[in-house]
C-alpha cells in the first residue's frame, strides 16, 4: 500500500469517527463545546437580569444617561443570549433555559435595588470580567476543536464587552 493510500484510509476512519450532529464533532467535543457555551450563557443570562434591574432602579444626578445605557446594555445582552442558545440548538444540545439553572451555574450573582449608580455601575464592570473569562474559555475549546463558528461568535461579543468595559470604566472614575 503505498503512503497516499495510507493517508487517505486515515482521513476517512477520522472523518468516519466524527460524525456526530451532523457537524463533524464526536460527542466528546460537542459536550466541551456547549458545557462552555452553557455556563457562559447561564453568567449572561443573570447578568441580563441585573442590567433589567438596574435599568428600572438606578437614582442620581447622572440618572438618564445610566438608565439609558442599562437599557441599550440589556438589549444587546438578550441578543448575546439568544445567539449562544441557538448555538447550542445548532450543535443537537439543549441550552439551559430556567432560572434556576443560570443562578445554580452562574458565577454572576443578583443584586439588591438599593444600589447607588456607582455601586450599579461597579456590578456592571465585575460582570464583564467574568463574562469575558468565559468567552475568551469558549474561544479557546472551539479553537481546540476546530470551531471556527463558535470561534466568531465569541470574538465578536469580546469586541464589544470590551468597548462596554472601556466606556464604564472612564464614566466611574469621572471627578
Amino acid at each position: 500500500m503505498s503512503t497516499d493510500n495510507g493517508n487517505m484510509i486515515k482521513e476517512k476512519v477520522q472523518t468516519k469517527q466524527k460524525t456526530f450532529a451532523r457537524l463533524g464533532y464526536t460527542k466528546m467535543e460537542t459536550a466541551e463545546i456547549t458545557d462552555a457555551m452553557n455556563k457562559l450563557l447561564s453568567n449572561f443570562s443573570v447578568h441580563y437580569q441585573k442590567l433589567r434591574n438596574f435599568h428600572w432602579n438606578v437614582k442620581g444626578a447622572d440618572f438618564y444617561d445610566i438608565h439609558e445605557n442599562f437599557e441599550e446594555q440589556y438589549n444587546e445582552a438578550i441578543e448575546a443570549i439568544d445567539d449562544i442558545a441557538e448555538r447550542i440548538r445548532v450543535f443537537g444540545q439543549t441550552p439551559m433555559s430556567t432560572m434556576g439553572e443560570y443562578i445554580t451555574t452562574s458565577e454572576i450573582k443578583e443584586t439588591g435595588t438599593d444600589l447607588s449608580a456607582l455601586e450599579m455601575v461597579s456590578e456592571v464592570l465585575k460582570d464583564y470580567e467574568i463574562l469575558l473569562e468565559h468567552m475568551f474559555n469558549v474561544i479557546e475549546i472551539a479553537i481546540e476543536n476546530g470551531d471556527s463558528g463558535t470561534e466568531d461568535m465569541m470574538k465578536g461579543f469580546v469586541k464589544s464587552i470590551e468597548k462596554r468595559y472601556w466606556m464604564w470604566t472612564a464614566f466611574s472614575h469621572k471627578s
